[in-house]
């Protein structure tokens, strides 16, 4: 809760750049393609750090990833990676950095396919987003079958950093489930949408 009253999920407490994410991003429903590869890059470079870590560096990300440009960086040659690697703005994983190339390698390539990757991803969960109805942070998951599912056609596809838990988190922070408990502000605004 903050200084105003205004009910939050315990999870982003106080920190300005958290909190504005929690109130303006995590949990809307997402269907632009390039939004969408933005956050499936940046919750795989969350991988073994805290969500804040990635969101203080997110605007260095966009600025090293060209914007997160698929077609751009999936080109990217060694040149680049070794900038990126000496760019202490972002996270520095050579195993990261190179699975986010072959993503978006992939990425294009399911676009390729399906027309969007807007129009493989949601119906992976039926084009609609869930309305979960949860009281306590204890009661969201880490995962669930169909981020289980998500990961396994992801993974045939060639992308790398997808894990059931993280296409769990992908899929809180594009609003394909609405995890905001149900005392959260956001929560009826994010039912609505």
């Amino acid at each position: 809760m903050s200084k105003k009253g205004i009910v939050r999920c315990g999870w982003c407490g106080s920190d300005p750049l958290y909190v504005r994410y929690h109130d303006e991003e995590w949990g809307v429903p997402a269907h632009d393609d390039r939004k969408l590869f933005e956050m499936l890059i940046l919750e795989g470079m969350q991988a073994g750090l805290s969500w804040l870590t990635v969101l203080r560096k997110r605007e260095e990300f966009r600025k090293a990833f060209d914007g997160f440009d698929a077609f751009r960086i999936a080109n990217y040659d060694a040149k680049k990676i070794r900038s990126l690697l000496e760019n202490p703005g972002i996270i520095r994983n050579r195993l990261k950095i190179e699975a986010a190339i072959e993503n978006a390698r992939a990425f294009l390539q399911v676009q390729e396919e399906f027309g969007t990757f807007n129009h493989f991803v949601w119906p992976l969960i039926g084009n609609r987003p869930w309305q979960n109805h949860f009281k306590a942070l204890n009661e969201v998951p880490a995962k669930t079958a169909e981020s289980g599912t998500m990961n396994r056609e992801l993974q045939k596809r060639g992308f790398r950093f997808v894990g059931s838990t993280i296409c769990y988190a992908f899929m809180q922070a594009v609003g394909m489930v609405n995890d905001h408990l149900v005392d959260c502000f956001r929560y009826k605004e994010i039912s609505r949408i």
